[in-house]
């Protein structure tokens, strides 16, 4: 299933980069995710970065058909490469689990702002109930980015 979604913040890129490959920004985007777990790992790496989120997340709000591919919990491991401040790859992966995700974040300039673009390729691999559940991961991994942007907007405003 492809998935894309757009986020928009009131700075530009650069700003938005910056806070991107903040590893406090990031702690606080799962904070407020309201994960059981996060382990952040953040290195710049010349005009980009590498990043691993390893975390813990809740299942108790699935439907009970999900519940047994993912178990009381599920760990996703979420990696991110930038090569440069116009964005990166995405991967994210849930050991143990049948699913692949993986595509690009973009950002944008748009204005005086920024449209952060993520594009994913979502893919479970279960018989029958595969298409439902990828609706699902889709839908958690944009609930997921909501928050973060909400955490976004607030540390962008030095709300932080």
């Amino acid at each position: 299933m492809k998935f894309r979604h757009e986020l928009t913040y009131d700075a530009g890129p650069d700003r938005v980069f910056e806070m991107l490959a903040d590893p406090a920004f990031r702690e606080a985007a799962c904070d407020a995710q309201d994960v059981i777990s996060a382990d952040v790992s953040l290195t710049r790496t010349g005009n980009g970065f590498s990043l691993t989120i390893d975390q813990q997340q809740k299942t108790d709000d699935l439907p009970s058909f999900a519940r047994p591919f993912a178990g009381d919990s599920t760990q996703a491991i979420q990696r991110e490469e930038w090569a440069d401040t116009t964005g990166g790859t995405l991967k994210i992966d849930a050991p143990g689990k049948p699913s692949e995700v993986s595509g690009t974040i973009t950002l944008r300039p748009e204005g005086s702002g920024t449209v952060e673009i993520v594009e994913l390729d979502v893919r479970i691999k279960v018989p029958l109930v595969g298409g439902k559940l990828e609706k699902l991961l889709a839908e958690k991994i944009r609930h997921g980015m909501d928050a973060e942007h909400g955490v976004g907007v607030a540390w962008l405003a030095g709300r932080h």
